[in-house]
């Protein structure tokens, strides 16, 4: 595995459990029987019972696949670190089985690594749709009001399909029913106080924990976070700029670096040239002739190779793109009946509403300015579109956090992170307030453990002796040469 993971209506939000809720949970513990995973027997595998409503303990139950690696030093072991790499769709479980080489010697000697798939993903009662129908999907750029009606007539039969092959998880699987699961798999592991470190979507479940425990909290790095404040106009603002600002990097790696394969030229003249083909139609997919390449789609190849970042690939690429030179085709999808997909959770966990095409265009207009040479953020638009016509309340609406916990929490962000971008960490930390520690990582990419031995050393740090300095750290970058 890589050492980065390859692979945005404020309401209120009940924080405490119901008395009666609370008293059944506790007097029904939750246990994993542990086995060597089939996968790899030096891990150990298992599964978690939880109930599908948290709020109905006593109701229809589903099993939550877990993965534990045991502590390397035995004799110098915390406790448990609990894992999630994001996503959403992302799986515990791989990450801890196949994975956990992503974590230094000395937090693997004083953590167990546990890893979870959360509800509704990977082996924990994944949501199953139609594969036939997922193909169907519309473009993510939205040109006419006839376009925004046929995605949310999309949404809605998908959420009709989805929902009648997954069963009643479906309509629970946001990031405050997994902090409810994780307190679950906390009180099942023997810790008094939850040690964590959460990606990107993952950064959600970590906050949502925090709320509604806040005195079960040990140690919560959370790495690339999500703003779980930001309404539709302020996400899509926000993700334009730090697509633009990821980008900026890349334009002044490729000019001060002879390697890359733009080297020599104007980049920003290459890449508005490259757009400009692309509106006219006259790009196609690398190694498939037949298939044009789009703006929207060029913009989001783009993307890609700045979440590493892979700057060199992506010059290499954008230089293939523009003299048509053959690269290898993507291999097709195999042909499935039912497929999983993670929409629901995002949807679940963000409302964002745009009235008609009139708003979604002054937006799309709002968010040019905003992201420059990139135009817009791909995946901003992907989800806002996928979440078009979702049925309110949903089960975790945005609003400022309130985290009243005496335990520091550490956020991680890169300060050019194209996907979750630095300002939504400094805007987290400041609705957590006095308990937040903020990590810079002063360079480019998507997460930032493992950056760099100051990023690594940092976190370790914080989650083996819980030491930040009050005032934050600051790495350096580290360049690709």
């Amino acid at each position: 595995m890589k050492n980065h993971l390859v692979l945005a209506a404020v309401s209120s939000l009940v924080i405490s459990l119901a008395p009666g809720a609370a008293a059944a949970a506790a007097a029904a513990p939750r246990t994993i029987a542990w086995a060597p995973c089939p996968e790899d027997t030096t891990a150990e595998c298992g599964t978690l019972k939880v109930p599908i409503d948290w709020d109905n303990p006593g109701g229809a139950a589903i099993d939550v696949a877990v993965a534990r690696r045991k502590a390397t030093g035995p004799d110098s072991r915390i406790g448990s670190l609990v894992v999630n790499p994001g996503g959403p769709g992302g799986s515990g479980v791989d990450f801890v089985v196949h994975g956990s080489g992503y974590f230094s010697a000395e937090l693997r000697g004083r953590f167990d690594l546990v890893g979870f798939d959360p509800r509704g993903v990977g082996r924990s009662h994944p949501v199953k749709c139609s594969a036939a129908l997922v193909r169907e999907r519309p473009h993510p750029l939205i040109g006419s009001q006839a376009d925004m009606d046929a995605w949310v007539s999309y949404n809605r039969r998908l959420r009709e399909d989805c929902r009648a092959r997954t069963g009643p998880l479906y309509d629970r699987v946001s990031s405050l029913d997994v902090a409810r699961d994780v307190e679950a798999l906390r009180a099942a592991l023997g810790d008094d106080k939850l040690t964590y470190y959460g990606v990107s979507h993952g950064t959600l479940i970590g906050q949502a924990y925090a709320e509604r425990f806040p005195g079960r909290v040990r140690a919560l790095a959370l790495d690339s976070n999500f703003d779980h404040s930001v309404d539709t106009a302020a996400y899509l603002s926000t993700a334009a700029a730090q697509t633009a600002g990821a980008f900026d990097q890349f334009v002044a790696w490729c000019e001060a670096t002879p390697s890359c394969a733009l080297n020599g030229k104007d980049v920003r003249g290459f890449w508005k040239g490259l757009l400009e083909r692309a509106d006219r139609g006259e790009l196609h997919e690398p190694g498939v002739p037949d298939v044009p390449l789009g703006a929207y789609e060029l913009v989001n190849t783009a993307f890609a190779g700045l979440y590493n970042p892979n700057w060199a690939e992506l010059a290499e690429l954008l230089a293939a793109i523009d003299g048509g030179s053959p690269q290898p085709a993507a291999s097709a999808a195999r042909d499935e009946e039912e497929v999983p997909v993670s929409t629901p959770v995002f949807c679940q966990d963000f409302h964002l509403p745009v009235a008609d095409h009139a708003e979604y265009a002054s937006l799309l207009r709002r968010q040019a300015g905003q992201a420059r040479d990139m135009r817009y953020s791909p995946p901003a638009l992907g989800r806002i579109a996928g979440c078009l016509g979702q049925p309110t309340p949903v089960p975790n609406p945005q609003h400022r956090l309130r985290v009243d916990t005496a335990a520091p929490i550490l956020l991680a962000s890169s300060l050019h992170d194209p996907a979750t971008g630095y300002q939504w960490t400094l805007s987290t930390a400041r609705q957590i307030g006095a308990a937040a520690r903020v990590l810079t990582y002063e360079g480019s990419g998507h997460t930032v453990y493992g950056r760099s031995a100051c990023t690594t050393g940092a976190i370790d740090r914080y989650l083996i002796a819980r030491s930040v300095p009050a005032g934050g750290v600051r790495c350096p970058e580290v360049r690709p040469s």
